[in-house]
């Protein structure tokens, strides 16, 4: 079979995704996106995302991931503060966001295929495509080829939150030929990516975030074997590492507890000898879980820390994994690295600061319409994503906490003053603080103290409920408390570190 990607029963080669680039390309260029403009896709793993993604970069044109499970309101923002002339959808996508698409927004529609039907249980009436937008296939099909040189890419603007609540798209300058050569053998050493005609990538994380999207496009760009898994199911994972003879994968720790959680007789079902590089990152993984991974998987488990804003910075391997249990690693090469105290100091060798990091050869970045906030988090060349930890003897990096209140469950970050924000509007509500507490099983979850207004009638139901129309679920809250009087400091800000603790000194960890 030549090179391309399988997805369910459907199989589409990279020379037909990119002669349907280089015409979606020529049809955007044909709507008026040029260089410097947005296209937006609200696509689960599929054909077209590889597609949207390859001809936006021959126009120098920003692709624009909008996270599926966003609401109207979520959506807009992010369309808006984008400045997307275009949005490219899967059709059962459409209906969900709804009213939040600002006039002037060209619409595509991607026919739901079987594969994502099944694993979403889609209804057959919404796998098509809809009334107001055009079909993306027959709007590739009719376009022109783009057969100019392709423009400087831009890559992906990637929306990532922040202490304010408001996400913020990572806005970069193009990468020159000499960074992205850099960028290849980068990807070679913390992600086993190379030219070899032997690798089948499984891709089974969102590429609206940003490592599965910038390890997807890596695949892409080397023109490797690659298979979607529809939706994560732990066993399902395991079929099609043994169907397809998967090589190369990239995870999430809560996706190594699933698989563990699996009955012995039904891991051992499943051969996945094939396995040689599998990546993990996002989020702290337990030295227990990783033991017990490695044990299985044998030492082809490698993890990786960054952030969307700084690239891969630090790496390391399974036998250094055991060796110091609870790392995530040490400096790549090229990669800048300082830990500082609250006066932006050097601390001392095994002290604990909060991190600074650059990657290596990634081009400058701004905050799109927001560089002040890209300012705040700089230390020099270096920036900060508010985790705190310290560097031992040997260079190993480790882990303490988070500055700032960001919570990481089941690899996706969720911002407690973006919920902060909703939930303060609810009436009935006097006050709020909203934070991460202990889960076994996706590291951490999001927990709400609610203080009602006097007089109010209040209960948890109708908080989650209050949430669930504004926010994306995975935003909600499972715990949700009321609290009569809500613990604050002399300056009346909410003493949150008071509400937290409690729950992560039953759980014995900080992160």
């Amino acid at each position: 079979m030549n090179a391309g990607v399988t997805a369910g029963e459907r199989f589409r080669s990279w020379a037909e995704i990119q002669a349907n680039a280089a015409r979606a390309a020529g049809g955007l260029e044909a709507l008026g996106v040029g260089e410097n403009g947005s296209v937006a896709l609200m696509l689960r793993n599929d054909f077209a995302t590889f597609e949207v993604n390859m001809a936006a970069s021959q126009i120098g044109a920003y692709a624009v991931p909008i996270n599926w499970h966003f609401t109207p309101e979520e959506a807009n923002y992010i369309l808006r503060d984008s400045g997307a002339s275009v949005l490219v959808a899967h059709a059962d996508l459409l209906a969900q966001i709804a009213g939040g698409v600002p006039e002037g927004v060209k619409v595509f529609a991607v026919p739901t295929p079987d594969e994502i039907t099944v694993a979403y249980g889609v209804p057959a009436e919404k796998r098509r495509v809809p009334a107001g937008a055009e079909d993306w296939d027959a709007f590739v099909a009719a376009s022109v080829p783009r057969t100019a040189p392709p423009r400087p890419s831009h890559g992906s603007m990637i929306y990532t939150s922040g202490t304010t609540g408001r996400p913020k798209g990572v806005r970069r300058q193009p990468s020159t030929p000499e960074q992205q050569a850099a960028g290849a053998q980068e990807a070679a050493l913390f992600w086993g990516l190379k030219p070899d005609p032997a690798i089948v990538v499984l891709m089974n994380g969102p590429m609206y975030h940003s490592a599965p999207a910038a390890y997807g496009m890596a695949s892409a760009r080397l023109g490797l074997h690659m298979v979607l898994q529809p939706r994560f199911e732990a066993e399902d994972m395991l079929r099609l590492i043994a169907r397809h003879g998967v090589t190369h994968m990239h995870i999430v720790p809560t996706m190594f507890v699933r698989l563990l959680r699996l009955p012995a007789e039904v891991r051992a079902r499943h051969d996945v000898s094939s396995l040689r590089f599998v990546s993990h990152g996002a989020a702290p993984c337990a030295p227990a879980v990783k033991r017990q991974m490695i044990e299985w998987w044998g030492p082809v488990i490698n993890e990786y820390y960054g952030a969307t804003e700084t690239g891969v910075v630090v790496w390391h391997g399974s036998e250094e994994a055991l060796r110091k249990p609870g790392t995530v690693g040490r400096l790549v090469p090229g990669g800048i690295l300082r830990i500082v105290d609250e006066d932006g100091q050097d601390v001392k060798q095994g002290e604990v600061g909060e991190i600074y990091l650059r990657g290596p050869h990634l081009s400058e970045f701004t905050y799109n319409n927001d560089d002040a906030k890209r300012r705040e988090i700089s230390l020099g060349q270096l920036v900060t994503v508010g985790d705190v930890g310290y560097v031992d003897a040997d260079d190993f990096l480790f882990l303490c906490d988070r500055k700032r209140d960001m919570i990481i469950s089941g690899g996706v970050n969720i911002y407690p003053a973006e919920i902060e924000g909703v939930l303060i509007q609810m009436p009935g509500v006097r006050d709020c603080a909203v934070f991460g507490i202990p889960d076994e099983e996706f590291g951490e979850q999001i927990c709400a103290h609610v203080e009602p207004a006097a007089g109010a009638s209040l209960d948890a139901s109708s908080v989650r409920a209050y949430l669930g129309e504004h926010l994306a679920r995975y935003k909600v809250p499972r715990v949700v408390e009321l609290t009569a009087a809500l613990p604050r400091e002399d300056s009346g800000k909410i003493f949150k570190r008071k509400l937290r603790a409690p729950y992560w000194e039953k759980a014995g960890r900080s992160i």
